[in-house]
């Protein structure tokens, strides 16, 4: 096992305004601190203070373990997910509808239950949405399926729902689901998938041929994967594997590339670039520890040539959750910023982005919940979904000076 100093984090340049750069986040004493980072800046990214403070209006706060965030166009409101198995729509003004009905059945154990919510591409004429959660099987097993469904103008109701995918094979461990869908501009879904937990399920996040743990996948609207598998044998739908358990993930608004955020163990939390074909490594390498402290693999942390090396990395573990490139008129210094959710660090998380690389990281509206979801309102307002039960949909506007 080599264990060796990590390099020194590359310096951010100065960011406009009362922006500037210092010191790493004080995150505390890592669980693996002589780690070896792959490049500078792989880790530790400066701390830097934007100066910005939150005008914060809770738009509802009567929410029951919500998961999944989807904007409405037109003013329509809002779209939430709740683990527990219902699905709701909120107005702008925090009015909360009925349970929507028609939502597929779900195994609500731990972490599973309904998950994400993304809606298609041309909702405003189809009404088309999309939806992950943990699907039972048998009397006490579930997988990570997504399905598609179309919602009534009324916000009341699913109707044509249909499965596309489900997760292959089950498993009775109610742990590590993933699990994101997004729409890519191409006319594709993108969803993730965990492990699944335990050590016997985890190996198989390096077996994208027998199974489909810990894995991407690429599927058209319709469900359909690519006639030409990605990786040579494996499922046809696979598009990267060696993952532990992907909570977030966004299309980069100028590249159109795959970003997603993925849970460590005992620290490791990563930032990645999704490549068609490519293994991520877990759990052969990581740049965290197992939760007893031993060694995850053969204890080495940089992962490349073998394997694909996180764009950025946290130790100790923040437990991301969900992630969007800012694009708004609210905040406009923090145009094609990465803001995420942290669920143990209890923040709302900007990276500073140059290019593909992480040069700065502001904790925002720390210790106030476990943020589940981000996404940015119509206007450039950021949302985020508060995971409690009760828990809330919150709306962030710079505060008055």
């Amino acid at each position: 096992m080599r264990r060796t100093l990590a390099l020194a984090p590359l310096l951010a340049a100065l960011l406009a305004g009362a922006s500037f750069a210092q010191a790493p986040v004080d995150d505390g004493t890592g669980n693996f601190p002589a780690t070896v980072a792959a490049f500078p800046g792989q880790t530790e990214a400066p701390l830097t203070a934007s100066g910005v403070t939150f005008a914060e209006e809770v738009i509802t706060g009567a929410l029951a373990r919500p998961w999944g965030l989807a904007v409405l166009p037109n003013n329509a409101g809002y779209i939430v997910t709740e683990r527990g198995g219902t699905l709701r729509h909120i107005t702008r003004d925090g009015t909360m509808g009925p349970e929507i009905s028609g939502v597929p059945d779900v195994r609500a154990i731990r972490q599973g239950g309904l998950l994400d919510v993304a809606l298609a591409a041309d909702f405003a004429d189809s009404r088309v949405i999309f939806l992950t959660y943990s699907a039972p099987e048998g009397l006490a097993a579930s997988a990570t399926a997504v399905a598609r469904a179309v919602l009534s103008e009324d916000h009341g109701a699913l109707t044509d729902v249909e499965e596309l995918w489900r997760q292959t094979p089950a498993s009775a461990v109610p742990l590590h689901f993933g699990s994101r869908v997004i729409v890519a501009p191409f006319g594709s879904l993108f969803v993730t998938t965990g492990d699944r937990f335990t050590p016997e399920n985890r190996q198989l996040a390096q077996d994208p041929v027998g199974a489909s743990y810990g894995v991407t996948i690429l599927i058209d609207t319709e469900g359909a994967p690519s006639p030409v598998p990605v990786i040579d044998g494996a499922r046809p739908e696979i598009l990267s594997y060696g993952h532990r358990n992907i909570q977030g993930a966004a299309i980069h608004p100028e590249t159109g590339s795959i970003w997603t955020l993925e849970h460590g163990p005992a620290g490791g939390d990563e930032l990645n670039i999704i490549w068609p074909g490519g293994n991520y490594g877990w759990p052969e390498v990581s740049y965290g520890v197992n939760y007893n402290g031993s060694d995850v693999g053969s204890g080495e942390q940089a992962h490349a040539p073998q394997f694909r090396e996180p764009i950025y990395y946290w130790d100790p573990s923040i437990a991301p959750s969900d992630m969007v490139f800012y694009d708004g008129e609210m905040f406009p210094d923090w145009q094609g910023d990465i803001l995420l959710g942290a669920l143990a660090g209890q923040a709302l998380v900007r990276l500073d982005m140059d290019g593909d690389r992480v040069v700065g990281e502001e904790r925002l509206r720390q210790g106030a919940g476990r943020v589940r979801d981000v996404d940015v309102d119509a206007n450039g307002a950021i949302l985020i979904l508060i995971d409690d039960d009760p828990g809330a949909l919150i709306r962030l506007t710079p505060a008055a000076e």
